[in-house]
């Protein structure tokens, strides 16, 4: 569990975050959603340390991140991974060698135990084989589960995921998703999530930040976000008349409906 008290950062004059507060849960897919300058990606730097908040208290499974020495630091980060947005692979490093450098890194296992366990996170993706190509070789797709299996290449607690999604096509997005889900709950892991893809929201939306000018405007699950009145998420969320259809349809089977026309319907 992360949990996040009174976050503020300003850069100079400008309020990045104003007073954020919220809990990131164990074993469930934590989204921070919000319009371009909400703040999302400025607090995700500052859960991870890239920024120092100006006021506030971060605290990783009851213990604060934010009164860590630097030393402690470096050993908590052993337990995150991290997936970038572009998936930031080695150019000029193979599959193979792109999933194994946080083990050079951080551990002195033997050849043989890296390469078992740089084998066994492939497989666990779906890449079994690709262990020789180069990022040059390989789909986008592919290339961010190469990057997800380099992120859990360590047995991470924690999860950070940059846009997932970012670059992909609906479908292979889906399974991007669906496979962070997958690996969220089989591990156990915390899983933060920026994302502006609506169908994320939608489909793992486990647990939901929404964010505007910095500040926590609403925070749910996918099933409470179908039917919350908040005009600011719902013009965010339901932005098209297809996805204000979507909402409609998905009104309708959680409520159990037989036809769509019964909820569309006016109303006396």
């Amino acid at each position: 569990m992360i949990e996040f008290k009174n976050i503020r950062k300003s850069f100079g004059d400008k309020v990045v975050l104003d007073g954020v507060s919220h809990v990131m849960e164990t074993g469930k897919t934590n989204l921070i959603i919000g319009t371009s300058g909400s703040g999302k990606t400025v607090l995700q730097k500052c859960l991870v340390g890239l920024f120092e908040p100006d006021e506030g208290e971060i605290i990783y499974d009851g213990v604060s991140f934010t009164d860590m020495t630097e030393d402690d630091r470096k050993i908590l980060r052993q337990q995150i991974g991290m997936l970038f947005q572009g998936s930031a692979l080695f150019d000029s490093m193979t599959v193979e060698e792109n999933v194994k450098f946080p083990l050079n890194m951080f551990t002195s296992d033997s050849h043989s135990k890296k390469m078992a366990r740089v084998n066994e996170v492939l497989e666990r993706v779906n890449l079994v084989g690709s262990n020789k190509k180069f990022p040059a070789e390989i789909s986008g797709g592919m290339k961010k589960r190469v990057g997800i299996a380099r992120a859990i290449v360590l047995n991470p607690k924690f999860l950070f995921c940059d846009e997932p999604n970012s670059g992909l096509d609906p479908q292979t997005s889906m399974v991007i998703d669906k496979l962070i889900k997958e690996l969220t709950v089989e591990y156990n892991i915390t899983t933060v999530i920026n994302t502006h893809d609506m169908n994320s929201v939608m489909e793992i939306g486990d647990n939901i930040l929404y964010m505007v000018k910095g500040k926590k405007e609403w925070s749910g699950n996918s099933q409470e976000i179908i039917f919350s009145d908040n005009k600011q998420l719902n013009e965010f969320i339901f932005a098209s008349e297809f996805l204000q259809d979507a909402k409609s349809m998905r009104m309708m089977e959680a409520k159990g409906h037989e036809s769509r026309e019964e909820i569309l319907k006016p109303q006396k």
